[in-house]
């Protein structure tokens, strides 16, 4: 194998890494009322801003740094920093498209801060951040109106100038790797990977970036009709560092395609699924100790390098996969 182009892939190379879980599992235990996510700072703002949980990095930075600590001392390599939502394109709901820079940027450097403390802590296991980049609330192949086929709410260029300035945000914020996730429509996946590109050339700077799709029923598909296969192949041709599942799924569902992701490609492979499928009030049920046993299989079987949780999951639970992904060499691809 060629030499590692990063910490975090000489760090591959050794072991497999732990993401973190859930970052909206946690911050609804704290309960934040409409007042705490406005803070001093936006206490006379127009818009209703409950529920904008990237806010909250502005607003109440404490609690964010503590979600990322908790993670840290579960046993988590990387944690993702709070942007989930952090384009112009999502951002609009709440009419704050002016603050996806300060909200992007100050995001990072908060679990930056928190990642270095715990590296210095421990050398021997450095710690990474992850600049998560979601699929936005719209999406470019298929029309939101089914009487218009032909309609788009977005356009690639729409969202690739969202997505550049949600990458320099996240650069210069100092974050390890960008991850491209929860990727329901490829073609927004492409505008990403596009604008992360277009950074990298400008800036002349290398990033590692991993990409992660959904897969999101039974039916083994995107939710723009595209199979795992068809998913690899449509990404293959930026340099990329993993690509994986993570969401819609919980563990158990999600294996037989991330069995056929990890033959198909060399790439790092990644997971981070729910805390099994959610009941009748959308909540997960899944238990540590049931997704230690799920996520084992996926061990046992070399089916992957990187692993964590999504919806439903807490610091509990990257625990236990932690606990477990220790016994296991990471997959050789």
């Amino acid at each position: 194998m060629s030499t590692p182009k990063s910490k975090i892939e000489a760090e591959l190379l050794k072991r497999i890494l732990v993401l973190d879980g859930a970052m909206g599992t946690m911050l609804q235990q704290y309960n934040f009322s409409e007042e705490d996510f406005r803070g001093e700072r936006f206490k006379d703002y127009p818009s209703p801003l409950q529920g904008n949980n990237d806010l909250l990095s502005l607003t109440q930075p404490k609690a964010i740094a503590e979600v990322h600590a908790k993670y840290f001392e579960a046993g988590a390599d990387i944690v993702e920093t709070n942007t989930f939502s952090g384009t112009t394109i999502a951002m609009a709901d709440y009419d704050m498209e002016d603050l996806v820079y300060e909200l992007n940027f100050e995001s990072a450097k908060i679990a930056k801060e928190v990642a270095d403390k715990f590296t210095k802590a421990n050398p021997e296991q450095p710690r990474f951040v992850a600049g998560s980049i979601g699929p936005t609330n719209k999406t470019a192949s298929l029309s939101p109106d089914v009487n218009r086929p032909e309609y788009r709410a977005i356009t690639f260029n729409e969202l690739r100038i969202a997505y550049k300035l949600q990458v320099e945000a996240l650069i210069d914020g100092g974050v390890d790797v960008l991850l491209v996730e929860t990727i329901f429509d490829t073609l927004n996946a492409k505008a990403a990977l596009f604008a992360i590109e277009e950074v990298k050339e400008e800036r002349n700077i290398t990033i590692p970036i991993m990409v992660s799709g959904t897969i999101t029923d039974a039916s083994g598909r995107t939710l723009s009709g595209q199979t795992v296969e068809a998913f690899l192949t449509s990404i293959s041709h930026i340099p990329l560092l993993s690509v994986g599942f993570n969401c819609a799924l919980g563990a158990q569902q999600l294996k037989p395609y991330l069995q056929r992701l990890s033959n198909e490609t060399e790439l790092y492979t990644s997971a981070h699924p729910n805390a099994g499928l959610p009941n009748a009030f959308g909540e997960y049920d899944e238990s540590p100790k049931q997704m230690q046993q799920y996520i084992e299989d996926y061990l046992k079987d070399g089916l992957i390098n990187i692993i964590g949780g999504c919806c439903g999951t807490s610091p509990e639970h990257i625990n236990a996969i932690a606990e477990v992904s220790a016994n296991y060499k990471p997959r050789l691809n």
